[in-house]
C-alpha cells in the first residue's frame, strides 16, 4: 500500500467547511471530524510539534484522509453527528444513547381521547408530552394526572368491551366514558385541561377552574362548584409534590465533569416545570480534547435525532453554542436558546445536575478500580502473562431438557459489554445433555469468529465441571483456537456461593479460593451474569412453546383452519382423534388435508 502523502493531499483541499474522516491500514475509521475550514483544520494534525500525546499515538495509525465539503458549517455538523454515530470511530467520544425515550400520547382521534404511555416514532395521531427520562416518570406523571383529570387510560379494545364501569371508575380515576356516564363536551373540556398541566401552564389552569367555581357558584350549580373546588385542592397537592421552585416550561440541564480521562454527562429533564428524572452517561476520552468542545458533541449527539426543548442550560459553555442553537432551531422548527449562565432556581438545578455527573465518574472510577483490581487477582490465579481484557462466560437453561438456551456474556475491563452478549436455540440434541449443548454453542460462536465476526477471549468460564470443560477444550482443538484459558466453575455443595470448584484446564485437582478472593467475587459476577441472561431467554422460548398449537406443525393448517378444528370438534384432543372422514367435514379442510392431519397425529 502507498504510503498517505499528506502534503500533497492538504494542497487539495479547499478552505470551505466540512467533515474529515480518518482511517488506518485496515479501512477502519480511527476520527471523525468537522471543520469551518477543512484545509486549516486536516493541516493541523500533521504539523511537526506541539500535538497533545494522544494524538500523536492516533496519528501513527492514520494511513489515509477523506473529507466531505459540505455548503454550510450547519451540514457538517448534521453529517458528523451521523457518521460517529453510524461508525463508532475508537478516537471519538461516542455516547452511546440508543434507548428510545418515552413519552406521554394524547390520542385525540377519538370520541373521548385516550391519555396513555408511548415509546417510538412520533407519527401517529395526536399530541406527544416530553419525552421523559424513563418509563417511571411517565407513570408516575400519568398517575398524578388521573388523580386530578379522570380521563381514560385503557387501550381502545377495552373501551368498546365494556358494558359496565371499571374499578378505575369506582375509585374516581375515570369518569367512565365508555359506558357513556360523561357526555363528550365535559370530557373534552377535561382533555384541555389536562394539556394545560402538562404544558406547565398551572397558573392559567389555576385561574380557570377558579372561575368555573365562581360561575357555578352564581348559578347556584354546589354540585359543580363542588367538582371544580375538589379538582383545584388536588391539583394544589399535585404541584406540591412535584413542582420544581422556580420552574416553568420544558427545560432540560446539562452538566460534563472530568476524572481520570473519564467524562460524566448528567442530563436533567424538567416537564411543565416539574423535574422527570435524569440520565446518566459516561465515556472514557481516547484523544485530548477540552469540556467545551466535548459539550459540543455531546448535545449534536443527544439532540440531532430526539424532541429538544425550547431551552438547554448547561455547563460548560459549548464551543459552538450559536451553530449548536441555529441547528437546533432549524430541526426542531422553534427559537431553541442555549443558555450557559443561569440565575436563581434555574442555577440551583443546574449544580444539582453538576453534582450528579461528578458521583457518576466518581462510581464509575471506583467501580473501575475495583474491576482492575479483579483482573489482576483473576491474573495471578491463572498465571496469566497479563490482565485478561477479555472474558466470555457460558451457561445453559432448559427445564427438564425443555427449550434449552445458552448464553454468552463478554466483560472486559471495564465491566460488562451488553452490546456482545448473545443468545443461542439448542437443537437437535438429547435432552438434558449440557455437554452436548455447550459443544453446540462453542462451535456457533467461534465459527463466527473465525469468520472475522467478533473477538476471541483472553478467558473462556464454563458454568460446569469437568465434562463441560473437556466439552469446551475439544472445540477448541477442532476449531485449531490455541492460547486461550478455559476454567469450569462448578457449584458448591448445596449450591453455595463461595464453595464453588474451579477446574482449570491441565490440572488435576479443582481449586477452591477463599470467600474473600477478588477473582471469586469477579468469576461469581459473571458466571451469574451468564446464568441470569440464559434463563430469561429459556422462560421466553419455553412460554412461547407452551403457547403454541401442535396444529401449526401441520403444514397447510394455518390460523383459520385452526381455529375452525378446534370449534368444530371443541379441542385438540378431539381433533386427534377424528376420522379422515370427520376432519374432511369442517369447513376449509379438503380431502388431502384431512389425511394429513389424521397421519399427523396417528404417525406420531
Amino acid at each position: 500500500m502507498d504510503k498517505f502523502d499528506a502534503k500533497s493531499f492538504i494542497d487539495s483541499l479547499s478552505h470551505a467547511p466540512g467533515v474529515y474522516e480518518m482511517f488506518d491500514g485496515n479501512g477502519t475509521h480511527l476520527y471523525v471530524g468537522k471543520a469551518s475550514n477543512l484545509k486549516n483544520r486536516v493541516a493541523s494534525y500533521f504539523r511537526g510539534s506541539g500535538m497533545p500525546p494522544k494524538t500523536v499515538a492516533m496519528m501513527r495509525h492514520v494511513a489515509r484522509v477523506e473529507v466531505t465539503v459540505t455548503r454550510t458549517e450547519n451540514e457538517a455538523l448534521l453529517l458528523e453527528n451521523n457518521l460517529i454515530k453510524r461508525f463508532r470511530p475508537r478516537y471519538n467520544v461516542v455516547w452511546r444513547d440508543d434507548k428510545s425515550y418515552p413519552y406521554i400520547h394524547l390520542d385525540d382521534s377519538h370520541q373521548y381521547p385516550r391519555l396513555g404511555f408511548y415509546r417510538g416514532n412520533r407519527r401517529e395521531v395526536g399530541s406527544f408530552f416530553g419525552p421523559y427520562a424513563n418509563a417511571g416518570a411517565v407513570r408516575g406523571t400519568l398517575a398524578q394526572l388521573q388523580k386530578v383529570f379522570p380521563l381514560r387510560q385503557c387501550e381502545d379494545t377495552f373501551f368498546r368491551s365494556r358494558s359496565r364501569p371499571c374499578l378505575q371508575y369506582q375509585i374516581k380515576r375515570c369518569s367512565a366514558p365508555c359506558v357513556g356516564l360523561i357526555s363528550p363536551e365535559d370530557y373534552h373540556e377535561d382533555v384541555k385541561q389536562a394539556v394545560l398541566f402538562l404544558e406547565g401552564k398551572d397558573k392559567t389552569l389555576n385561574t380557570f377552574l377558579e372561575g368555573k367555581m365562581e360561575t357555578a357558584s352564581e348559578r347556584l350549580d354546589f354540585e359543580t362548584a363542588a367538582r371544580y373546588r375538589d379538582r383545584i385542592a388536588a391539583l394544589r397537592r399535585v404541584q406540591e409534590h412535584q413542582y420544581v421552585a422556580g420552574g416553568t416550561g420544558n427545560v432540560d440541564l446539562v452538566a460534563l465533569h472530568a476524572e481520570q480521562s473519564i467524562i460524566g454527562a448528567e442530563v436533567v429533564f424538567v416537564r411543565g416545570g416539574r423535574h422527570s428524572g435524569n440520565k446518566s452517561f459516561i465515556q472514557p476520552v481516547n484523544i485530548e480534547s477540552t469540556l467545551p468542545a466535548i459539550m459540543t458533541t455531546f448535545l449534536a449527539q443527544f439532540y440531532l435525532d430526539k424532541t429538544v426543548p425550547k431551552e438547554i442550560i448547561v455547563t460548560p459553555k459549548p464551543a459552538e453554542q450559536d451553530l449548536l442553537e441555529y441547528s437546533f432551531s432549524r430541526f426542531a422548527g422553534k427559537k431553541v436558546r442555549i443558555v450557559s449562565s443561569p440565575r436563581g432556581a434555574r442555577l440551583r438545578w443546574l449544580e444539582m445536575a453538576m453534582v450528579n455527573a461528578q458521583d457518576s465518574v466518581r462510581r464509575y472510577v471506583m467501580g473501575r478500580t475495583g474491576i482492575l483490581r479483579q483482573l489482576e487477582s483473576f491474573r495471578q490465579l491463572t498465571d496469566l502473562d497479563q490482565s485478561p481484557t477479555r472474558i466470555e462466560c457460558f451457561d445453559v437453561s432448559h427445564t427438564a431438557g425443555e427449550a434449552p438456551v445458552a448464553s454468552c456474556v463478554v466483560f472486559d475491563q471495564e465491566g460488562a459489554v451488553k452490546s456482545e452478549y448473545r443468545r443461542y436455540n439448542i437443537k437437535h440434541i438429547t435432552p438434558g445433555d449440557d455437554c452436548a449443548a455447550l459443544t453446540q454453542t462453542l462451535q456457533r460462536r467461534y465459527r463466527h469468529v473465525q469468520d472475522g465476526e467478533g473477538k476471541l477471549p483472553d478467558v473462556i468460564l464454563i458454568d460446569g465441571g469437568k465434562g463441560q470443560l473437556t466439552a469446551a477444550k475439544s472445540v477448541l482443538d477442532e476449531l485449531q483456537i490455541a492460547g486461550i484459558t478455559v476454567i469450569g466453575v462448578a457449584k458448591g455443595p448445596q449450591r453455595q456461593a463461595g464453595m464453588e470448584k474451579l477446574f482449570l484446564w491441565g490440572h488435576k485437582r479443582p481449586t477452591i479460593l477463599p470467600t474473600d478472593s477478588s477473582a471469586l467475587h469477579l468469576i461469581q459476577k459473571i458466571r451469574d451474569e451468564a446464568h441470569r441472561f440464559a434463563i430469561s431467554g429459556h422462560r421466553r422460548r419455553r412460554d412461547k412453546r407452551r403457547g403454541r398449537s401442535t396444529l401449526e406443525d401441520i403444514p397447510g393448517v394455518g390460523e383459520k383452519r385452526r381455529r375452525a378444528l378446534l370449534r368444530h370438534f371443541g379441542g385438540l384432543q378431539e381433533v386427534s382423534k377424528a376420522g379422515i372422514e370427520d376432519l374432511a367435514e369442517v369447513a376449509g379442510i379438503s380431502p388431502v388435508l384431512a389425511e394429513r392431519i389424521y397421519a399427523f397425529f396417528h404417525d406420531h
